[in-house]
């Protein structure tokens, strides 16, 4: 099991869940993960920033046959909130985070699925037939949803997918816009082949979105305690040290001090268990960005590596679990 590992050092980086390559086939409904007999992960190197994620496979495979398959790399998803503290590169680019691949030094056109869904219902096709942009941030999905129809709008209103915005213009009257609730899920994906015998190298690189909290919300009444602290402990490994120095800020703030704020980074792990076996050799590298931060996470054989830098490796890792961190940013001023 992963032994706990927290650190009080600078870092800022946030994102939404991201994943681990893995093998897909298509079938009615879209892309459907697949694993894999055969090809193993060999390699897996992973670079953790703010301004940038950067991921280095290395498959083998290991038969006497060549291997045709399909590769897919989900992204993040995307969930509209009423109370949105988030930040993407470019809200209205189906590749919002500026996701590109390269395969054995060549770059790869990946093809992509965006599904859209709501209270684990697919909508997709509805989305489709009334022309409204999927990413719930984008201005041209406010544009269009301004555009519905009152039915729709109720529709949608009742079935979870928005919810009813009420503003004061300057003359007085009152304004409604629909603020999206549904989540995008977007996969890119490509085919691909393994030779037999054989090692293949994937690069991945994209901007990580970047978002989070406006103060520190773990604390119920500067206390450690309440079911949001004890779920934060369990994903992230709080230990006693972080939570006082995060009650001494909160407590700050308090007496007229700014803010802290959180941040975090989700990394889907368990899905690099699609592939044969465990993966031989596993690396992290989190550059911690900026000096001031708290950052407190799960993990092990971890160690600092350079003045922002820190590094866990694994061998034969099996990614049963996937990887969280949790950031706690100082005000600008104390930077």
């Amino acid at each position: 099991m992963l032994k706990l590992f927290t650190l009080i050092v600078a870092v800022a980086i946030a994102s939404p869940a991201l994943a681990n390559d893995t093998m897909a086939e298509v079938k009615t409904g879209g892309l459907i993960f697949a694993q894999s007999d055969d090809v193993s992960m060999a390699e897996e190197d992973l670079f953790i920033s703010a301004s940038e994620v950067r991921v280095d496979y290395v498959f083998e495979n290991s038969s006497d046959k060549v291997v045709e398959s399909l590769v897919a790399f989900p992204m993040p998803d995307i969930t509209g909130q009423v109370d949105n503290n988030s930040a993407i590169s470019d809200y209205d680019s189906d590749n919002f985070l500026h996701f590109s691949t390269v395969q054995d030094g060549r770059p790869i056109t990946a093809k992509l699925q965006q599904r859209v869904v709501s209270l684990g219902i697919d909508v997709t096709d509805e989305f489709a037939k009334l022309g409204i942009p999927v990413l719930p941030y984008s201005q041209k999905t406010t544009e269009a949803l301004a555009k519905l129809s009152e039915t729709v709008r109720k529709d949608w209103i009742a079935r979870g997918l928005v919810y009813p915005m009420a503003e004061g213009d300057a003359d007085g009257t009152a304004k409604v816009d629909l603020v999206p609730l549904w989540t995008l899920r977007s996969t890119y994906w490509w085919r691909t082949t393994f030779p037999a015998k054989k090692k293949v190298s994937v690069e991945h690189r994209y901007k990580p979105a970047v978002g989070g909290t406006v103060a520190i919300s773990f604390l119920e009444g500067g206390e450690p305690k309440g079911e949001r602290f004890e779920d934060y402990s369990r994903k992230y490994c709080l230990d006693g040290d972080f939570v006082k120095v995060a009650q001494q800020r909160a407590r700050e703030a308090e007496a007229g001090g700014a803010n802290y704020t959180e941040s975090w980074i989700s990394y889907v792990l368990s899905t690099g268990a699609n592939w044969a076996g465990p993966i031989k050799r596993f690396q992290l590298t989190i550059d911690k960005g900026k000096p001031g931060s708290l950052i407190s996470f799960c993990g092990s054989n971890v160690r600092k590596i350079g003045p922002t830098t820190f590094r866990m490796t694994s061998e034969d890792f099996d990614p049963t679990k996937d990887f969280d961190i949790l950031i706690l940013n100082p005000p600008e001023t104390a930077q």
